[in-house]
């Protein structure tokens, strides 16, 4: 009743009629009268329609002038995106959907406002939301707003894959030094086995270039030991495939032709005196044939490369190489551990329980600005640091022997004091067992015939970054 005489008081004061005492009385009969007050209350009704159906208006507008951003997406990486509209300030938007995300491979779960999915079309495409707002009628058409969805390119289908030999005959292969883009290999090396791959770097197969890495190993059955070498031939030496090829095989014909019974039987002893703590002079003798063997067969790899470089009238340059080798042997009290090292490709013992990590040379890297060191360069042999290229462990037993050129190094452990850390080791065992965004891994079953075509798989890991050739040994 009071807010009926309220309202008739307004409304007559707005129209500047006033009533006087006199007919005071005959206005509260008024304001009492059943059409007054029904009239009242369905104005003020129709009032609150208006208002309500402003603020569903504005509302619309305010989403439909708000900026919704798609987080971008990218081909064949699973992609989950949560729209948040009441971080928006949309807590009313009702029956969201969208329209043709299925072609993108995309769809849009409405109970919780996410679009997820795998996408399958790079693009900058417009996309259709369709919504409704609380308080609409049920049977209100849907508003609709375009949205911005960017869907970038698999950065790896950007590379090309032009294989090196691609068009060329027999002759030309042999002539250019041509090696396979790909190779691996699986063998037991004496008691324990090895797995090795060595991959053409995306930056290479992009122009059709060769693979400069190469590897070599060998066991030798006589006499219990056995070899092996990785090198990474530099990508600014044009002749780089070959050098690393010459290194690698120089090693294996050093020893194949020097490992004498006369030597070994010396060393054999030296070892075991080094093993039972006898004599003062072990260690020496021990450092002596270790600098004495391994420093001839880094010498004969130069002098491989040197007189192929003359042979074929080439720069010795032109076949730079980095090389690392290791020579090991197992005796009934543990693991002799023999390493060379020049370059920038580290080799690493993991003991037999994980807990350790011991890497077996230093890199040419830091002191020399970047600037790798060569088998090729005759400075490195006559080095006061030349001494410190050689590593030597007498290990109870070990898991994983691994020798890698930088094209796994820089992608997995990025710095060289990351390589002293055993944490950052274990992360890479663990993302070599398939812990990894692409869930490739590699099974270290001495059984598993597939074992080189999964690591070999497993290289094809994406790294920002780091494009070039990548080999890995592993002797576990």
């Amino acid at each position: 009743m009071l807010e009926t005489k309220q309202y008739i008081q307004n409304l007559l004061k707005s129209k500047n009629i006033e009533v006087s005492a006199a007919r005071q009385h005959i206005f509260e009969k008024y304001v009492n009268e059943t059409f007054n007050i029904d009239a009242v209350k369905l104005i003020k009704e129709k009032q609150q329609i208006m208002l309500d159906k402003w603020i569903l208006k504005n509302k619309i507008e305010d989403i439909l002038a708000k900026q919704i951003v798609i987080p971008n997406a990218t081909v064949g990486k699973p992609y989950y995106a949560n729209l948040q509209f009441e971080k928006l300030g949309f807590s009313d938007i009702t029956n969201v959907e969208f329209e043709g995300l299925e072609q993108y491979g995309l769809t849009f779960n409405p109970t919780l406002n996410v679009i997820e999915g795998d996408p399958s079309l790079s693009g900058d495409f417009k996309i259709k939301m369709k919504f409704n707002v609380l308080g609409e009628e049920l049977d209100t058409e849907a508003h609709e707003k375009m949205l911005s969805l960017v869907v970038n390119a698999n950065p790896k289908s950007l590379w090309k894959n032009i294989a090196s030999a691609e068009g060329k005959d027999e002759d030309w292969k042999v002539a250019s030094y041509w090696k396979e883009d790909n190779a691996n290999d699986f063998q037991p090396i004496g008691d324990k086995h090895i797995v090795v791959a060595s991959k053409r770097g995306r930056s290479h197969a992009n122009v059709g270039s060769f693979r400069d890495d190469d590897y070599a190993f060998k066991h030798f059955d006589e006499n219990g030991w056995s070899i092996v070498g990785v090198a990474d031939g530099a990508g600014s030496a044009k002749l780089a495939r070959q050098g690393s090829k010459i290194a690698c095989d120089a090693v294996i014909e050093y020893f194949s032709d020097h490992l004498s019974e006369e030597k070994l039987k010396g060393f054999d002893q030296i070892l075991l005196d080094y093993h039972h703590k006898i004599g003062e002079d072990a260690q020496k003798k021990i450092s002596h044939f270790v600098y004495n063997n391994l420093s001839k067969a880094a010498q004969f790899a130069h002098y491989k490369i040197e007189e192929f470089a003359t042979k074929t009238e080439s720069p010795v340059k032109d076949f730079h190489s980095t090389l690392i080798f290791a020579l090991f042997k197992k005796y009934d009290f543990g693991y002799a551990i023999l390493t060379f090292g020049v370059g920038d490709c580290p080799i690493g013992l993991l003991n037999k329980d994980l807990t350790d990590i011991k890497l077996m040379n230093w890199l040419d890297v830091g002191e020399f600005g970047g600037g790798t060191r060569f088998i090729t360069m005759p400075e490195i042999f006559t080095s006061e640091k030349f001494s410190t290229r050689f590593g030597f462990t007498l290990i109870e037993d070990f898991s994983y022997l691994m020798l890698m050129t930088d094209g796994i190094y820089d992608a997995k452990f990025v710095v060289e004091a990351n390589l002293e850390k055993l944490e950052n080791w274990k992360t890479f065992v663990e993302d070599l067992k398939g812990n990894n965004e692409d869930g490739a891994g590699v099974n270290f079953e001495s059984d598993n015939e597939k074992i080189a075509e999964q690591l070999s798989a497993w290289m094809d890991f994406w790294s920002p970054g780091n494009h070039d050739d990548r080999t890995l040994a592993v002797i576990f």
